[in-house]
């Protein structure tokens, strides 16, 4: 969060006061004086101060409003890391970002993306750390660990070249843009979305309150009132950005590749670098890929089952929340037609003439 970038995001609302701070380092000091705060803390008290100048709105739960910032709106531990990723993170040419919207499916992409770059480390699928790892462990979020666990600071390991991101693509850290690092992108039906989303709202350990009812929640996603949302926006951005720099951004829609995953699979790994050898092809390599990151095989390991958690820190969410259903179409068991109708006149009034609809890259 570079003094111009946060001028560039939040002009209207930025305080005089800020604008005026000097820039803190990211070091954090391991023996320093226990009467004096952290650097996590002093940043954190920084976007903390931010923070309660912005808007703020109703959000999903009683006590998890939602912030308006840089033209989306935000939950307060998303916004302190996007804020976080901003100022600190140093994207190089090398890395890639898995970058979606939540609940679009970014495990799916997550678990393709690492076997894809680390598969010939390992002798067989059953050394694959997939099986014993969440992926979201294997492939960090720059934003989401500063709030939530200051003792990890994901975006300084220099040996890590996979990170993801669920920031709109115009809320990325400037040195994303600038290093011409690569980025994949999923997007999904919203309306499926929505329904993954609210579910997965559910089983959020944090106390914030109850959630409202999916009928509530359902007319506030329609509004663009949701986290890093609007949702259709954060999709739109991506595909600009996709269709200007398409040797950078990788686009996927999650029917397409759910319906026939083989192709596009080839295609994300020539496009990460890591292309399938014909040998690869002939013996089945992409074959064996598409099986271990399946929804089914991820969903049955040991790890994703009950309420394992990830290894290296505790998480909100168990491991087994990320993998309810993993189908196209479970909208139809929740939304009534008139629902549906609404969701899809807005997505058709938003992507017309964009070419997205015709769109399953």
């Amino acid at each position: 969060m570079s003094k111009q970038r946060v001028n560039d995001q939040s002009e209207k609302h930025l305080p005089l006061s800020l604008m005026a701070t000097e820039a803190v380092t990211d070091t954090t000091v391991a023996n320093h004086d226990e009467t004096e705060p952290t650097e996590f803390e002093r940043n954190k008290e920084r976007y903390q101060d931010l923070i309660s100048t912005l808007p703020h709105v109703k959000g999903w739960r009683s006590k998890a409003p939602l912030i308006g910032y840089g033209g989306h709106w935000w939950l307060q531990f998303f916004l302190e890391g996007t804020l976080y990723a901003q100022e600190f993170f140093q994207a190089r040419p090398i890395d890639i970002l898995v970058c979606s919207y939540p609940k679009t499916g970014t495990t799916w992409l997550k678990s393709l993306a690492f076997v894809i770059a680390n598969r010939s480390s390992f002798d067989d699928d059953s050394t694959n750390p997939l099986l014993s790892r969440n992926a979201h462990e294997l492939i960090p979020f720059i934003e989401i660990e500063f709030p939530l666990f200051p003792h990890i600071d994901v975006i300084k390991d220099k040996g890590n070249t996979l990170f993801s991101t669920h920031m709109p693509h115009d809320c990325l850290p400037d040195s994303v843009v600038n290093s011409g690092c690569k980025m994949v992108y999923i997007w999904r039906d919203p309306k499926d979305t929505f329904i993954s989303l609210w579910n997965f709202n559910q089983k959020l350990r944090l106390i914030r309150g109850p959630l409202n009812s999916l009928e509530e929640c359902f007319d506030m996603f329609c509004q663009g009132l949701s986290a890093n949302g609007p949702y259709l926006d954060h999709v739109l951005g991506y595909w600009k950005a996709h269709q200007e720099n398409p040797d950078k951004i990788f686009f996927l829609k999650y029917e397409c590749l759910s319906a026939d995953p083989l192709p596009y699979v080839k295609r994300l790994a020539e496009f990460m670098g890591f292309g399938f050898t014909a040998e690869e092809e002939k013996s089945g390599v992409v074959e064996k890929v598409v099986n271990l990151c399946s929804f089914e095989t991820m969903k049955n390991l040991e790890v994703n089952k009950g309420d394992k958690e990830r290894e290296d820190h505790p998480s909100p969410y168990s491991n087994s929340t990320y993998f309810r259903n993993g189908k196209t179409g479970d909208w139809e068991n929740y939304l009534t037609p008139e629902m549906a109708a609404r969701m899809d006149g807005i997505m058709e009034e938003k992507f017309k003439g964009t070419g997205l609809l015709e769109n399953c890259e």
